[in-house]
């Protein structure tokens, strides 16, 4: 098999393992064997430089998961680890020789790498830290090279070119597990209601939507559905997101990947991370138009609650504008404030503009960004 075939067999089953992580152990088996890997490590952490915690650890030898080598790191080795936190200050993507993570003196000595390392085959390792979301980092560790000392060109080649493909799959996974949506099929995500879930076709028309997707795209939070076309409110945004899509459903003889961008949306409201990803095509599909690409809309955090009294009572606004202004804080529209209070959006739009005048402000970000600051006074 050339390389070429291997990489694209290696891409569509992270792509797989995406949704369902149980998959990923037979994704983790064809990179050894494509690597020339005895084995590998996958950890995710989480927290500042000075004390990273190791929230996850997943060791797999050719697939098999060892999780015996789990628990003796975890009970034995973790905080002996003399290489762990040089590893934790390493810039994002840069790939490392385990060796160079110790000094000449540690070894010789060292209990994890002359006693744990050499049980888990990683004493000629590699190493590698990818940044993630929300203080996040995973840490990739392919293990010792097969029956060789030393590590080739086509290996480091290999294993550099996947590497965003790897921190892909880590995003997409902590995702979905904050959606409550460990395994999921492409239709079953539909049913998701913490998610914003698209399916796209080949050309990247909306298929389908969820409920979470389609009031995003009513209310042009960020994205909207224009006759069928995803299209984004700023242009820089639109055209990143063209390209996600391009990849994701590309044509049959190219490779297919993921992606991820943040999509800004009004107001002053954190953006939304978009994941695109691709969808297996069946074959033969006789023409059939078909899901070929999965949206993904997450929202960080949960909408912050902002309680219009404090905000009357500091910024001196009746009730109804305390309502209004709280309203936009927490990301609601003008017509989500209208069609719930049961107000018309001109009602709306004319206590904006009383408290535009109290305040001596003109925009409703402003307004937004003033909201904020008090909840997080109060």
């Amino acid at each position: 098999m050339s390389d070429r075939d291997a990489f694209q067999r290696i891409l569509a089953s992270l792509h797989d393992a995406m949704l369902d992580d149980t998959l990923w152990p037979h994704t983790s088996a064809l990179i050894d064997e494509a690597c020339g890997l005895t084995g590998s490590g996958l950890l995710v952490g989480e927290g500042p430089d000075d004390d990273k915690r190791v929230i996850f650890v997943g060791i797999y030898d050719r697939g098999q998961r060892r999780e015996d080598l789990e628990r003796e790191y975890f009970e034995t080795y973790q905080y002996l680890d003399e290489h762990a936190p040089r590893s934790r200050r390493l810039p994002d993507s840069r790939l490392v020789h385990v060796t160079n993570l110790y000094t000449a003196a540690e070894l010789r000595i060292s209990p994890t790498y002359n006693e744990y390392f050499s049980r888990s085959r990683y004493q000629n390792g590699l190493l590698v830290h990818l940044d993630g979301p929300d203080g996040s980092h995973t840490t990739w560790c392919p293990g010792d090279p097969v029956g060789r000392d030393d590590w080739g060109a086509s290996q480091i080649d290999m294993v550099t070119r996947l590497l965003p493909h790897i921190r892909q799959f880590v995003r997409v996974r902590q995702a979905l597990v904050r959606a409550e949506a460990r395994a999921a099929t492409v239709t079953a995500l539909l049913d998701n209601p913490r998610i914003g879930v698209i399916h796209l076709d080949r050309r990247g028309r909306v298929l389908e939507a969820n409920d979470r997707a389609r009031g995003i795209l009513r209310r042009g939070d960020g994205l909207s559905d224009r006759d069928g076309a995803l299209r984004a409110r700023d242009s820089g945004d639109q055209l990143r997101f063209e390209r996600l899509v391009a990849h994701a459903a590309a044509a049959p003889d190219a490779v297919a990947v993921s992606g991820s961008m943040l999509l800004r949306r009004p107001f002053a409201v954190p953006p939304f991370v978009v994941h695109v990803k691709p969808v297996v095509v069946p074959q033969p599909d006789y023409g059939a138009r078909h899901a070929a690409a999965l949206v993904l809309i997450v929202e960080p955090g949960r909408h912050r609650r902002v309680d219009p009294r404090l905000v009357a009572a500091a910024l001196g606004l009746s009730p109804a504008e305390s309502q209004v202004a709280a309203g936009l804080a927490e990301g609601r529209s003008v017509r989500d404030m209208a069609e719930a209070s049961g107000h018309t959006r001109d009602a709306i739009y004319w206590h904006l503009k009383q408290i535009y005048q109290k305040r001596s402000i003109s925009r409703q970000a402003d307004l937004v960004r003033l909201v904020l600051s008090l909840a997080d006074l109060g």
